[in-house]
Formats: structure tokens, C-alpha cells, sequence
């Protein structure tokens, strides 16, 4: 109280002051422009002078927030829309995962017209027309995507290959993808949609160069590019096979040569190797094969193919596989094999007793009928035909149904019915 107290009295004194001086001498100010002309005190003119430059402060202030709210309005406009098309975005990828491609694609389109960055507006609007089989906006859009961003190329040419793969159209994928692979250290993705394309056009001899190239930069984990590779060489080997030449052994040795020395011992490969030559009837060769592989590590597959060879001495092709017996003689695939070796050496009791040590161990549809053939040449019929039957049921559940008591009586089997007399006597069979 007493400093407000102490301020008016200092401005009433100030007045009176003023007011003294203004008494004593007014002054005079003078204003003439052309035929115009201002009189009046100096102190009013003082006034008159203070008022002027206020208003003129006040009109550039005014003009001033008037430009600036215009921008603050434009900034604000920008800034909505660049939020509503996030939302109009994300409410498109949404609608894509859940299916809904049309809602999809108006909404991704709606959100790319004030998208700072549209690309994935258009690349997403893209497979939704191809969901909805519309090739034509496919390739619109995909177009579009290209030119919203210079650095797009790699980005739009893999979403093209991916859709054409989901088509079936490999030989198109492939040829994008070619085009794409400009650096794959860059866009490793480019070599495993390329060797997708491959294995749809099966191009084997391709898809195995491409090969080092996915191990270089882990495309797959190890065990997906082993199971690739095993699958190329096979693929290739069978191929030569299918050519039906008569250069196809020949060329299935010059490839086995060509591959690397791990794949050579790899029992897969190896077993396919043997049995595609033997469909060249290259029996030396594939004799020759299970040999050396057997020496090395003992396969008890390779020793079932290892019947399948016709050599020019059956004996001794006996008595080297009987040689195998002395370290696995519970191997009932070896047992298989000795069997068939003994048949062909026409030592019925012997390839009797083989083949029944091998159903003791495993009771496979492949020994039944084994057993089932050699006992019916035999003359054993009834104990063939349960063989046969065991052989036939192995992997058949049938449902419990009642079965009559007493056999019905033996019906006549017309004589164009029944097999030729010594079918069942052949006893060599094919891989």
C-alpha cells in the first residue's frame, strides 16, 4: 500500500510539473506539405507523434501475425493429412493380412495420395490386385512404386518375381530376377527367389550354378542347401538316365566324375547312382561302384541293389557278399541279397534259408514275396500263398468283419484268367 501510495503521489507531482511547464511555455510545431498546413502546441504534437508511431507498430505487429498464422494453418492442414494417411495405411495392411483385398487396396491407394513416402503404398496395392486378378492395376501400380522412388528398382522387381512365382509363371520370374541380380551381397533375397524359379523350370544345370553363390551369402541354413544340393546332383544324374541314349551310361559316369568328392561318398547319391546304371543295364560299372563303396563304409541298401547286378560269374558275386556276412550276419538286407544271389546260382535250399533268416529279422512286404514266388516254384503253394497274403497285408488294417465258417466250394477260373505257366518261376527283379 504505501509504494502504490508512494507512486501516485510521484505521478500527481509529475503532472503538476508538467502542467506548470506546459503553462509557462506551450512551444509552437509547425507542419506545411503543399497548400496544407498543422499548427498547434508542442506538446500536443509530441502526443499526436507518440499516438502515430503506436498505430503504426500495431498494424505491422497485426500484418505480422497474420502471415504467420497462414503458415502455422498450412503446417497444421499438412500435418493432418500426413497423419490420416498413416491411418488410411495401416488400416490397408490390415485388411491385406485379414484377406479383404479390395478394402485393401482402396484404403493403401487413399493413403498414398499425401504419403511423404508411397512406396509401400502401391507395392501392397499391387498384390492385392494380383489377389483380386487384376493384372492390369497390378502392373499400374507396380509402375507407379517404381517412379515414386529412384531407389525402388530392386524393391518393385522382387515384388513382380514373388507374384509370379505364386503363378506359376517361373520362366517370367526367372527372367526378372536375372535382371535383378546386380548385387547379391546387397539383395541376398534375389538368389533364393531365383533358385525357387529354377526348381520350377527344373533347370538343374542353372540351379547348380547358383549354387555357390547361396553358400557364399547364407541364403539357407546349412542343412536346407545340403538338402538342395543332394537334390540338384540327383536331379541332374536322373536326368542323363531318362534320355533313353545309348550314350546315357557314359554320360551318367562323366557326370558322377564332375561331382565334388564329399557328394561321391554321400549314400544317397550313391544308391541312386548304382540304380540308374543299372537301368542302363551297366551292371560292370555299378558292380564295380558297390564294391569300392562298401569297402569304404558298409551300407546295408547299397548290399540290397548289390543283387540287382548280373555279373558274368554269379558264384563269385556270391562268394563276395558271403564274404560281407562274417561282420554283419543280422544285416536282413544283406540276408535279402543273398537269397536272391543264391536263387540265381539256382541254390534253391540256400536261397530258402537266406530268405527265411531275413524275414526272421524283418517281416518286409519285399521278402514275403521273395519267399512266396521261390516256395510256389517249389511246390509249396499253401505256405507261398501265405506269404503272398503277409506281404500284401503288411501295411493294409482292415476293419473286423465275420468271416463264413466253412470254405465255400473252389470256383472254375477260366483259362485266359490264369497267369502263364512259369511267370512265377522268373526270379530276378528290378531295382
Amino acid at each position: 500500500m504505501r509504494r502504490a501510495f508512494a507512486l501516485i503521489l510521484i505521478a500527481l507531482l509529475l503532472g503538476v510539473g508538467v502542467v506548470a511547464v506546459i503553462e509557462t511555455d506551450p512551444g509552437y510545431v509547425l507542419l506545411a506539405y503543399g497548400n496544407y498546413t498543422l499548427e498547434t502546441s508542442l506538446w500536443v504534437g509530441l502526443v499526436l507523434f507518440v499516438l502515430l508511431v503506436g498505430l503504426l507498430y500495431f498494424t505491422l505487429h497485426l500484418l505480422r501475425k497474420l502471415f504467420s498464422g497462414q503458415r502455422s494453418v498450412a503446417s497444421w492442414m499438412g500435418s493432418r493429412k500426413s497423419r490420416q494417411a498413416a491411418r488410411l495405411t495401416n488400416r490397408g495392411l490390415i485388411a491385406f493380412i485379414e484377406g479383404n483385398w479390395q478394402k485393401s487396396r482402396r484404403q493403401l491407394l487413399r493413403g498414398a495420395a499425401h504419403n511423404d513416402a508411397p512406396l509401400l503404398n502401391y507395392l501392397m496395392a499391387a498384390r492385392a490386385s494380383y489377389r483380386l486378378g487384376d493384372s492390369d492395376k497390378m502392373r499400374e501400380y507396380l509402375g507407379a512404386a517404381e517412379r515414386s522412388d529412384a531407389e525402388a528398382g530392386i524393391a518393385v522387381e522382387l515384388t513382380q518375381a514373388e507374384l509370379k512365382l505364386d503363378a506359376g509363371q517361373y520362366e517370367q520370374a526367372a527372367a526378372t530376377l536375372v535382371r535383378a541380380r546386380r548385387n547379391a551381397a546387397r539383395h541376398p533375397h534375389v538368389l533364393d527367389l531365383l533358385s525357387q524359379a529354377y526348381q520350377g523350370l527344373e533347370d538343374w544345370d542353372s540351379l547348380a550354378a547358383l549354387l555357390p553363390d547361396l553358400e557364399k551369402h547364407k541364403v539357407l541354413p546349412a542343412d536346407e542347401l545340403q538338402a538342395l544340393e543332394r537334390r540338384v546332383h540327383l536331379r541332374r544324374l536322373q536326368v542323363i538316365a531318362g534320355r533313353g541314349d545309348g550314350d546315357a551310361a557314359d554320360a551318367l559316369y562323366e557326370r558322377w566324375q564332375t561331382l565334388p568328392p564329399t557328394w561321391k561318398r554321400d549314400p544317397d547319391l550313391l544308391r541312386a547312382y548304382v540304380a540308374l546304371l543299372l537301368t542302363q543295364d551297366a551292371h560292370v560299372a555299378a558292380e564295380k561302384v558297390c564294391l569300392r563303396a562298401l569297402k569304404q563304409e558298409w551300407d546295408s541298401e547299397l548290399a540290397r541293389l548289390y543283387a540287382f547286378v548280373h555279373s558274368d560269374n554269379p558264384g563269385r558275386q556270391l562268394t563276395q557278399a558271403e564274404a560281407w556276412l562274417g561282420e554283419h550276419p543280422r544285416d536282413p538286407q544283406l540276408l535279402l541279397c543273398l537269397g536272391r544271389l543264391s536263387a540265381r546260382c539256382e541254390l534253391w535250399g540256400k536261397a530258402r534259408d537266406y530268405l527265411e533268416a531275413s524275414y526272421q529279422l524283418r517281416h518286409t512286404p519285399e521278402v514275403c514275396a521273395e519267399l512266396g514266388r521261390l516256395l510256389g516254384a517249389l511246390g509249396e503253394p499253401t505256405v507261398s500263398a501265405r506269404y503272398f497274403e503277409e506281404g500284401l497285408l503288411r501295411d493294409v488294417k482292415l476293419p473286423e468283419l465275420p468271416m463264413p465258417e466253412r470254405a465255400a466250394p473252389e470256383r472254375a477260373v477260366p483259362e485266359r484268367a490264369l497267369p502263364q505257366r512259369g511267370a512265377s518261376r522268373r526270379l530276378a527283379a528290378e531295382p
